[in-house]
């Protein structure tokens, strides 16, 4: 396992992760809001390329930029929290582990992810809130200070953290393909330590396509209900709100958005492991290899 993660370990791998969460997450903001308008207004748009022009004509250019703030902001904490974290879990649930750790490298590695991702999302939600609020209601506030303290003014502090349970759904699926795409590699006669620097942010950038189109499919649900349990009031209770949601839109109701959310998460995810592979080799943080 890894040795000492030291403060300014941990500050540069956050940072690696801040940069690449916030930037990709950024790029595809008009993405995400086609995505989450055909999850909260189904019946408005047909599709991606529907809801891309139908946009573009009431709301102008701007319309697909709603939620950029709170994107911004909101991803750059996560991947501070998530990257810098998941390399603390990482150390520490080896350590638990002790001589067998390398032999129980993926539990180690989907415990340190779970538990990182958890920490991130809880920084993540008020802003996610505010988000898909702006999104799915342009006219419920002038910009996000405004949105946040609407909802804090009309459902208290539950209201921005109504969509945790859904949310807490994603990271590790990464690391456990990355992992098989290497031992596929080392199987043909090129193990990890062989590859160059260039081949690894291949590695990142084709684990990364295959890990965001598996992670969306399987979480397409958990994000449709965020999506809808941030645009409504939830005065029965959380759960309650879900059960509603879930028995109202039906399982093929739950996959809306599908195609666009594949397309936005598979470039979204490998855009966001190649920045961050790449700012780690940059603050030297994996060994190098020309």
């Amino acid at each position: 396992m890894a040795g000492d993660l030291t403060p300014s370990l941990f500050l540069k791998y956050g940072f690696g992760g801040a940069l690449s969460c916030s930037i990709t997450h950024s790029l595809v903001v008009p993405l995400d809001v086609v995505k989450t308008l055909l999850q909260t207004n189904p019946g408005k748009y047909t599709g991606m390329m529907n809801g891309f022009s139908t946009v573009i004509k009431e709301q102008g250019p701007s319309g697909l930029l709603q939620g950029l703030g709170p994107t911004a902001v909101g991803y750059a904490l996560q991947g501070f929290l998530k990257f810098g974290f998941y390399e603390v879990f990482k150390k520490t649930y080896g350590d638990m582990v002790g001589e067998k750790a390398d032999q129980f490298r993926i539990p180690i590695w989907l415990a340190a992810s779970a538990t990182a991702e958890v920490i991130a999302d809880i920084a993540l939600c008020p802003n996610e809130a505010v988000r898909i609020r702006l999104v799915a209601e342009p006219t419920f506030a002038k910009s996000p200070v405004e949105a946040f303290g609407k909802i804090f003014k009309q459902e208290g502090v539950i209201g921005f953290y109504k969509g945790l349970p859904p949310i807490l759904l994603k990271f590790a699926v990464f690391e456990f393909t990355a992992e098989n795409v290497y031992k596929a590699l080392a199987s043909s006669g090129k193990p990890k330590e062989s590859l160059t620097d260039g081949q690894k942010l291949s590695v990142s950038l084709g684990s990364g396509i295959v890990a965001g189109i598996v992670a969306a499919i399987v979480s397409q649900p958990a994000d449709t209900i965020l999506s809808k349990i941030n645009q409504e009031k939830t005065d029965g209770g959380v759960v309650k709100a879900i059960g509603n949601i879930m028995k109202r839109l039906g399982v093929r109701g739950l996959f809306l958005g599908l195609p666009t959310r594949c397309f936005m998460v598979g470039t979204l995810t490998a855009g966001q492991f190649f920045i961050y592979d790449g700012i780690k080799q940059m603050l030297g943080l994996t060994p190098a290899k020309k």
